[in-house]
């Protein structure tokens, strides 16, 4: 029998009150729960993704190291956008059960987080520079905000799978991201804009690449 303490977070007191959010994540962990495992307890953050200020998550965690139990969450985006702070909850030396990841190791969970920060960075520094862009050519943002971010994600990750073929046979054969750049300039292949490949340019397709299959494979 396994014993769990559940953990949800919520961005909003809002949600916390209407259920939005928190239903969702109660269901996965319903769904991942075998006959015979025990929820002990039930704690509900509301807090935004941003902030590491946690009370209701240490007091999941006291609680589960008082009654040997684990943490358990529904998604590992509803616990924490950050990597280190995932790796900072781990050395409490609690086990942290994912209901959607049910056989991910620590340092599985360690890589999809890594990963997911590393395209919300991408992505973030990619919508600034069209905001940017945008705003010199005298486009008035704000309500078209959100809709020229969700074509250039559109956009970015189309270019992603028309090189995939060629790039991730090599990245999964280990090829550094350097030597794919060289291998993909001496074939011809332009970069998305046009200009060569760099060390950096192949690691960012390997990263959106990644993250969407791990998005389809939930």
């Amino acid at each position: 029998m396994n014993r769990y303490v559940a953990y949800y977070r919520v961005s909003t007191a809002s949600q916390g009150r209407s259920g939005l959010g928190l239903a969702a994540q109660q269901t996965k962990i319903e769904t991942f729960l075998s006959d015979g495992d025990e929820v002990i307890a039930e704690f509900v953050e509301v807090q935004s993704g941003k902030s590491d200020t946690r009370e209701q998550l240490w007091k999941a965690i006291a609680h589960a190291k008082k009654h040997d139990a684990k943490i358990l969450i529904a998604k590992l985006d509803r616990f924490s956008r950050k990597v280190s702070f995932i790796a900072g909850i781990m050395e409490q030396g609690i086990g942290l059960v994912v209901a959607e990841m049910p056989h991910a190791s620590d340092f599985q969970l360690h890589i999809f987080a890594a990963l997911a920060q590393e395209e919300r960075r991408l992505i973030s520094e990619r919508t600034r520079s069209a905001l940017a862009e945008a705003k010199k050519q005298g486009v008035i943002l704000g309500k078209n905000a959100a809709a020229l971010k969700e074509r250039h994600c559109q956009q970015a990750l189309d270019y992603a799978r028309s090189v995939e073929p060629i790039l991730m046979p090599l990245a999964r054969q280990g090829w550094s991201f350097t030597a794919i750049a060289e291998q993909l300039n001496m074939a011809g292949i332009h970069a998305a804009k046009g200009g060569r490949f760099t060390a950096q340019t192949v690691k960012n397709i390997v990263v959106r690449l990644r993250v969407e299959d791990l998005r389809h494979a939930r």
